[in-house]
């Protein structure tokens, strides 16, 4: 089953589904996703905070929490095992992948958790109906079983390197990646880990509307970049998040769950 659902078919079943913004901006962008949420969203959209529901334990940015905690959030926000999930942002990060991804790392049935192809941007474009109400959450039990094959940490970074069991792809832009700017957040390394590939998360996008390129043209692009979508692989960017996009588009390609590494860049690049 496809991780994306059409902007038509959300409209048509918006009532048997529970959708969440999971909006998200870059720290420098000066925009506040909650303050965009509360003027305008979905009809009956929960907003997902990837920051707040993240591991507040340690200093990585929005790390995945432990099962405990993510059992908690996800009862908090009225939400059932058998429900399924549309996740949506009004991004330029394209951040609701983070979110199906997080669910899938805990457990949720992958034909239950879908992003909508286009986000808000689509939305907003086909003229489709926004709502500022609040939506009403009544709390569930839900119960999470967590998936460690979906993520790899630090030191299977470093050994692979040499033992090249995966091949890691780097999602960031390619002057990050090459270490030709800064990286936005402070006290980071440039350049990025030895022996990755590069395949910005943009050039999987067709940006006049947010939506994910078709199946095909995914393949080629990851073909063209020096990626094998059929190998093992492993995705990074500077924080967990546009890795998550590339996941996604893997996911389209073979219709496998992604691996990720969590730390990525922010912990990866740190001096």
């Amino acid at each position: 089953m496809s991780p994306l659902k059409s902007t038509k078919w959300l409209e048509k079943n918006i009532s048997k589904v529970k959708i969440l913004d999971a909006t998200w901006h870059m720290p420098n962008s000066n925009r506040n996703a909650i303050k965009e949420y509360e003027q305008n969203h979905i009809k009956s959209s929960i907003f997902f905070d990837l920051d707040k529901n993240s591991n507040q334990q340690i200093s990585l940015p929005h790390m995945l929490p432990d099962i405990q905690n993510w059992e908690k959030i996800v009862s908090r926000l009225g939400i059932k095992n058998d429900d399924h999930i549309i996740v949506y942002d009004n991004s330029e990060v394209l951040s609701a992948s983070r979110c199906w991804f997080t669910f899938l790392y805990f457990g949720h049935d992958i034909n239950l958790v879908s992003v909508l192809d286009g986000g808000l941007k689509k939305w907003k474009l086909e003229n489709r109906p926004l709502s500022n109400e609040t939506t009403s959450l009544i709390e569930t039990k839900y119960e999470a079983k967590v998936r460690s094959d979906l993520v790899i940490n630090f030191n299977q970074v470093e050994n692979n390197i040499n033992k090249k069991k995966f091949c890691l792809v780097d999602a960031r832009g390619e002057n990050r990646f090459k270490g030709l700017v800064d990286e936005p957040r402070k006290n980071l390394k440039k350049g990025h880990v030895k022996g990755s590939k590069n395949l910005p998360f943009s050039k999987i996008i067709n940006s006049e509307n947010n939506t994910f390129k078709k199946k095909a043209e995914l393949e080629k692009i990851f073909i063209n970049h020096g990626i094998n979508p059929n190998e093992k692989l492993a995705f990074s960017c500077g924080s967990g998040i546009t890795a998550c996009v590339l996941g996604l588009a893997s996911t389209v390609i073979n219709n496998k769950l992604p691996v990720i590494y969590d730390g990525s860049w922010a912990e990866y690049g740190l001096k």
